[in-house]
């Protein structure tokens, strides 16, 4: 979509100096592409499969409970960035356990995936680098190549050979793969080990973002690497989000510790951060102890992914063929996602609803969370609703 041109600069009226957003925003409502907030009520009657709550652990008491006592004892806020007053010794504590279930050799804790996202991309490489991140890249990952000052290559998504061709052809005396581990809308796993293989043939580093896949793949939910036997390689790094599986809130960058220490001195996004919240700490330990102790529930947040796609196929949708916890769900364009969306909700419903930019043009689509804590019924429910609905 193209904003509206501006004349050459003059004065003009104070009232007047943001009148060109009301005309980017008709443009967005001409293509279907508005956006709102709306507050949903602690005891929203709906049933939920639009959030990232892949495990259903946002609400279990163990994670609420452990929230409640890290707040208690450290504060409400973490007072400082985490290189001043912001690490507290359950900071500490979550990354070495971290660390420890993903296998690899050190983790770090930022206040977001996002911005783990920006400080990976921007820390470990310069303007002597070359980047060649998947064109279906997460737009945090987008927003970090733009911020790296190296030459980015966008290569056609999951595509390890076209990969493979850039790393050969490029100038730079350092390279850098960047790709999803599980690709947030369809839901589809990236070729890891054959992006690992090229990666390592041109001598280049892999950042997978693992945000879609801790607590999903892997045994008991170790995560894309730990599925794919690159947890722990020294060329490997990735970054992870706290507030999906884990139902909390923060972000991680996961590698070898000489990259994890790097990253402590030189990330903005780390250096010039509060630290993540106490209470955000403690939920996402507590959730990691509880998978720990029933690895059973990545496996059962798969079991339902693949339920709901072949039930939602069967009755003649275009479902995604999941490859772990996201399901997908052609629409005709956006207004209709939009409607769609919203008639599911009204029908006791909640489903994600993507559009441009979000996804390419021509690809709007419901989106579905298949939680692991979903009972059979709640499944034969969201399909009914979807498909009774559908436009």
């Amino acid at each position: 979509m193209v904003l509206p041109s501006s004349a050459p600069a003059r004065a003009a009226a104070p009232a007047a100096v943001f009148d060109w957003l009301d005309e980017a925003a008709e443009l967005r409502a001409r293509a279907g592409l508005t956006r709102t907030l709306r507050s949903r009520p602690a005891d929203d009657p709906v049933l939920d499969l639009a959030s990232n709550d892949y495990l259903g652990l946002v609400h279990h008491p163990e994670v609420t409970r452990a929230a409640a006592d890290a707040a208690l004892r450290w504060g409400g806020g973490s007072t400082g960035s985490r290189l001043v007053t912001g690490t507290t010794a359950l900071h500490t504590e979550l990354e070495v356990e971290l660390a420890d279930f993903c296998g690899v050799e050190a983790a770090l804790v930022f206040s977001s995936g996002y911005a783990a996202n920006l400080a990976a991309l921007t820390a470990l490489t310069d303007p002597d680098t070359l980047i060649v991140s998947d064109a279906y890249n997460h737009a945090s990952l987008i927003d970090g190549c733009r911020l790296s000052r190296s030459d980015v290559h966008r290569a056609p998504h999951s595509d390890p050979q076209a990969v493979a061709a850039a790393l050969a052809e490029r100038s730079r005396p350092r390279a850098l793969v960047v790709t999803d581990s599980l690709f947030s809308v369809d839901g589809n796993a990236a070729p890891l080990r054959e992006l690992s293989a090229a990666a390592r043939a041109h001598g280049a580093a892999l950042l997978v973002d693992d945000a879609h896949g801790l607590g999903v793949l892997g045994p008991g939910g170790r995560g894309a690497l730990a599925a794919t036997g690159l947890a722990g390689a020294p060329d490997t790094v990735a970054t992870v989000t706290l507030s999906k599986s884990l139902g909390s809130q923060g972000g991680a960058v996961l590698g070898p510790r000489r990259v994890i220490r790097h990253l402590t001195e030189t990330a903005r996004t780390f250096i010039f951060d509060t630290g993540l919240a106490p209470a955000a700490v403690g939920a996402a330990l507590g959730a990691l102890r509880l998978l720990r102790a029933e690895p059973q529930r990545a496996e059962r947040a798969r079991e339902v992914a693949r339920t709901l796609a072949e039930q939602l196929t069967a009755a003649g949708l275009r479902a995604s063929r999941p490859d772990a916890a996201v399901v997908s769900v052609r629409a005709p364009g956006p207004e209709q996602a939009v409607a769609w969306a919203a008639d599911c909700r009204r029908a006791g419903l909640a489903v994600g609803c993507f559009r441009p930019p979000s996804v390419p043009d021509g690809h709007s689509r419901l989106r579905l969370t298949a939680r692991g804590d979903l009972t059979a019924e709640q499944i034969r429910f969201a399909v009914r609703v979807i498909t009774t609905t559908a436009p």
